[in-house]
């Protein structure tokens, strides 16, 4: 039975890790300072960094490290990730700092109350700052939100972020076949189909410019748009 008032312990964290060295101690002793984690796995996408390295001097006991020998690429870290998750409760968490764990809280109460089965935390809703940085990646998400709100008859307002919370028997349903960023839409698609309710909640967000190490480019757009017809539109399994 879960509490309502002060429930702890009760979220799986899965963050997939590929040469984020620099960032993930950071990121993980904020992750850790939430009463609600139960468990944090960090999958590390066969990282050429020190990445490896950082995560094996750190200590805490709800820390697991799943380590892939060959890089392949974000969605097959997440689906990994999801795989070991143990606990009512997870959220997808990058291993770099542009998202806030500290409103982790904030995300999952909705599934805490039986309210929600899933809660996206929204980037572009009335919230928490946002660094303002690229333009066209603005027009991009939006314009990728829209698409697959058309695909799947939802009314989100970021379809793209990260933050993507939900019950965990809930996440093992879903098999996912996307190796790197279009693990996004296909997530989206693939639980619309399971007619869930679903809740956004607004986020504060720190973007990172490229030469902080963001990833994602133009190429994944594409990718995003292919998987947006696919798991959408075509409702491929």
């Amino acid at each position: 039975m879960i509490q309502k008032n002060g429930a702890s312990g009760v979220l799986s964290v899965v963050i997939p890790c590929y040469n984020e060295a620099s960032t993930i101690e950071t990121i993980l002793r904020r992750v850790f300072a939430q009463d609600i984690v139960g468990e944090v796995i960090v999958v590390n996408d066969a990282s050429t960094d020190e990445s490896l390295r950082v995560l094996e001097g750190i200590s805490d006991k709800r820390l697991r490290v799943s380590s892939l020998a060959k890089n392949q690429g974000k969605g097959n870290a997440i689906a990994t990730g999801i795989k070991l998750s143990s606990l009512p409760f997870l959220i997808i968490q990058d291993a770099d700092l542009e998202y806030d764990p500290n409103e982790y809280t904030r995300i999952i109460t909705p599934l805490i109350d039986g309210l929600a089965d899933v809660v996206y935390g929204s980037r572009f809703l009335t919230g928490g700052p946002r660094r303002a940085l690229y333009f066209w990646h603005r027009v991009g998400n939006n314009l990728l939100t829209l698409l697959s709100n058309m695909a799947t008859n939802l009314d989100l307002t970021d379809m793209e972020t990260c933050y993507k919370a939900m019950k965990t028997e809930i996440a093992q349903r879903i098999t996912l076949k996307e190796q790197r960023f279009g693990v996004e839409p296909e997530i989206t698609a693939k639980l619309a189909r399971m007619k869930l309710k679903i809740f956004e909640v607004p986020i504060s967000y720190n973007g990172r410019t490229y030469e902080e190490g963001k990833k994602i480019n133009w190429k994944d757009g594409f990718s995003a748009l292919r998987c947006i017809v696919k798991y959408g539109l075509l409702r491929i399994d």
